[in-house]
């Protein structure tokens, strides 16, 4: 099997399975943004305790690279802490420009085709910059 048609089903695993989709009871901080472009949007909640990322879950509508992009970073983030969390997001936005990056959580992988397509990168990028704002706005409560 060649590598790309590997990251086409783990991108499509996620699609079609989204993991940490819905929404937590308890509070938590929430984002919400939309991709005007494409028409792609996600509602994002942290659960924080203590600095680090206890739970997060996500809605939203889009295409399969900004949900599969969702779902792989809901679950990357959980037991890392806000600092932790910042780097990831720093660099998959190093990988969407086909520079050097690197992930504990493999499946993330899957979506360093993106940068081929440059108008897909937004699509990648939706939920990572929905994080970044969940950790500003943590830091800036705490």
């Amino acid at each position: 099997m060649q590598l790309d048609d590997l990251y086409r089903r783990v991108i499509m695993d996620h699609y079609k399975n989204p993991r940490n989709r819905g929404n937590f009871t308890e509070d938590g901080v929430t984002i919400e943004l939309h991709n005007p472009t494409c028409g792609d949007r996600i509602s994002l909640q942290l659960k924080v305790e203590n600095g680090i990322v206890r739970d997060s879950r996500f809605t939203g509508e889009g295409c399969s690279i900004s949900m599969s992009s969702a779902s792989m970073m809901t679950d990357a983030v959980k037991g890392k802490t806000l600092e932790e969390a910042r780097v990831m997001a720093e660099q998959f936005s190093c990988l969407m420009k086909g520079e050097p990056a690197e992930f504990e959580y493999e499946d993330i992988e899957a979506l360093s085709g993106v940068k081929k397509f440059p108008a897909r990168i937004k699509c990648a990028t939706l939920a990572w910059n929905a994080l970044r704002k969940g950790i500003e706005q943590t830091n800036q409560g705490s």
